[in-house]
């Protein structure tokens, strides 16, 4: 548990993030943006495609400092990164590729985080050996094995043929179930925004601001189709009424 008075919630306040291009010109990426997230809260970033969104997760994790603004993360520091892609130690074996990001992981808590992620029988197979999608749910098992304050996912299911990344945004949902962390999500994909946030933060394009944020109540295993399509109303709204 965190200190009495300790920060605990995600705090981002970034006021400007630019690049310089190959002419020297400033471009601006990320202007204005402003979100707070609670302790074991779920929280998506989605918008279209080259707005600025890992930009906006690698400050967030604290990969990139060169911007203007403040980020304040959950007090402790401990962090689950998932990238897009795996990342994995291809000459360390599943199970090793998780024990350098969590050296105090048992092999009891081993075992269980490998069969809740349908990794039974997996951990001593080499990143090699593994399919893409195996490959992913090592890649979330290291993330969760480190026990993080706050965990960040860069569209972790992109590529995947759409029965294999529901099935994992399920597991996903489920590990964020039995151990609520504050969690932040990019993704390019609606209805998985839909399904695992518990809030929509909707980004216009570059530079990035954001357009509205979406609260969403309804407990994850309730969400139908009805909820699905007036959230996506919302969110076409929003879009239309930017101009994005």
């Amino acid at each position: 548990m965190p200190p009495a008075g300790a920060q605990r919630t995600l705090d981002v306040a970034i006021q400007r993030k630019s690049f310089r291009s190959a002419s020297g010109e400033s471009l601006d990426v990320l202007k204005d943006i402003n979100f707070s997230l609670e302790p074991g809260e779920v929280g998506a970033i989605a918008g279209p495609s080259g707005c600025g969104k890992t930009t906006l997760l690698r400050i967030v994790a604290g990969l990139d400092t060169d911007f203007t603004g403040a980020v304040r993360r959950p007090a402790q520091g401990r962090l689950g990164y998932v990238f897009q892609e795996p990342r994995l130690l291809a000459w360390r074996s599943a199970a090793d590729n998780v024990r350098i990001a969590a050296p105090e992981t048992d092999e009891a808590g081993l075992e269980a985080l490998f069969s809740a992620l349908g990794l039974a029988g997996h951990a001593d197979h080499y990143p090699g050996e593994l399919s893409g999608g195996l490959a992913r749910r090592v890649s979330l098992a290291r993330a969760f094995a480190a026990r993080p304050d706050l965990l960040v996912l860069d569209e972790p299911f992109v590529s995947l043929d759409a029965a294999l990344a529901e099935r994992l945004r399920g597991e996903l949902a489920a590990l964020v179930a039995r151990r609520p962390v504050t969690t932040l999500l990019v993704t390019h994909d609606i209805e998985e925004a839909i399904a695992l946030a518990d809030r929509i933060i909707l980004l216009s394009p570059r530079p990035a601001r954001i357009l509205g944020e979406l609260r969403i109540d309804t407990p994850r295993g309730g969400r139908g189709l009805a909820l699905t399509n007036k959230l996506r109303a919302d969110i076409a709204q929003l879009n239309a009424a930017a101009g994005a």
